[in-house]
């Protein structure tokens, strides 16, 4: 089987390349969203790890989330529609759904997205789910909560590096929960 992996060099997609390459024949594809540009998928399986979640030293404009995770799912989207490949899997987030959640978060959540991470993840989402499928092809739509694990560049990956400093940990103050999942999970 041949796999395409769109956002390879992401802490994902380096992790889910060195798990699924002692099974898999795999591809990588290095692209950013470009108006009008074209893709072609020669695989029998696209997963779409490609866009923008962190923005840590916040120089990023709300169109940046639209382009890279929205526009560029649709592109990649209508390539698979269009090709030979059977499975496409679209890593979303979480945040698609909610920013806050009171109480549990379940698959009955009414998504009420309100950063421009999680709006346009959702819109990524509602155009996929809007198209139907040719017989025979699958989609797959993954919500992960907090991925964590070596390498990763958000909010608990900053918080270690407190703590390793020697910073006490302001966590008393705060009653919240958190889901994590690791790298290592992810990819089984």
């Amino acid at each position: 089987m041949k796999i395409l992996i769109s956002g390879a060099s992401g802490i994902v997609g380096i992790n889910l390349l060195k798990y699924l390459k002692p099974f898999y024949e795999l591809k990588t594809l290095n692209i950013r969203y470009q108006a009008s540009q074209k893709v072609a998928i020669n695989t029998d399986v696209l997963i779409h790890l490609a866009g923008k979640a962190h923005d840590l030293k916040k120089v990023s404009h709300p169109q940046d989330y639209y382009e890279a995770n929205f526009e560029l799912t649709k592109q990649l989207f209508d390539a698979f529609l269009n090709s030979e490949a059977k499975v496409f899997v679209f890593m979303s987030t979480v945040k698609a759904v909610a920013d806050e959640v009171i109480g549990i978060l379940s698959e009955d959540a009414i998504p009420n997205p309100k950063t421009h991470y999680g709006i346009a993840k959702h819109q990524a989402e509602q155009y996929i789910l809007s198209h139907k499928l040719s017989e025979g092809k699958r989609v797959y739509i993954l919500r992960p909560c907090m991925i964590h694990g070596p390498g990763n560049k958000g909010n608990l990956n900053l918080l270690y590096q407190l703590v390793a400093k020697g910073f006490p940990r302001p966590l008393g103050a705060f009653e919240t929960q958190r889901s994590f999942l690791s790298l290592e999970n992810l990819c089984y």
